[in-house]
């Protein structure tokens, strides 16, 4: 059992998901936080980049989810971005946060957001 975490936050991607045709068909920006649990300490032996997970390739594949298939819910677009954190079988947990910002409220806002923890 570790307690070592890899943390990106405020990755900004533009996607296509909510319950409205409009958020479908014109998009809006979503803001993506995952703090991934895991035992750095064999990167931290070799200091090679395959030892680890490698923060930027995250990035590019939690992107494209957001970019990809559109859903209704911010609970199933969280739950699909914990399942790539989780192929990497060195992670034994992830928390993922995702904002939506622009949310079609009609009253003055600060963030909406939904956050899960799913572990093995």
């Amino acid at each position: 059992m570790t307690n070592d975490r890899i943390v990106l936050t405020g990755l900004t991607v533009t996607g296509y998901h909510g319950v409205f045709d409009f958020e479908r068909r014109e998009g809006q920006p979503f803001v993506v936080d995952v703090a991934l649990e895991l035992d750095t300490r064999k990167a931290a032996e070799t200091d090679e980049v395959t030892d680890t997970v490698h923060y930027g390739e995250l990035a590019q594949k939690l992107a494209a989810v957001v970019q990809g298939e559109p859903v209704n819910l911010l609970e199933k677009l969280v739950a699909r971005l914990a399942d790539v954190c989780l192929d990497d079988s060195r992670v034994s947990a992830a928390e993922v946060t995702v904002h939506k910002p622009k949310a079609p409220i009609p009253l003055e806002f600060g963030d909406v957001a939904v956050t899960i923890r799913r572990s093995r």
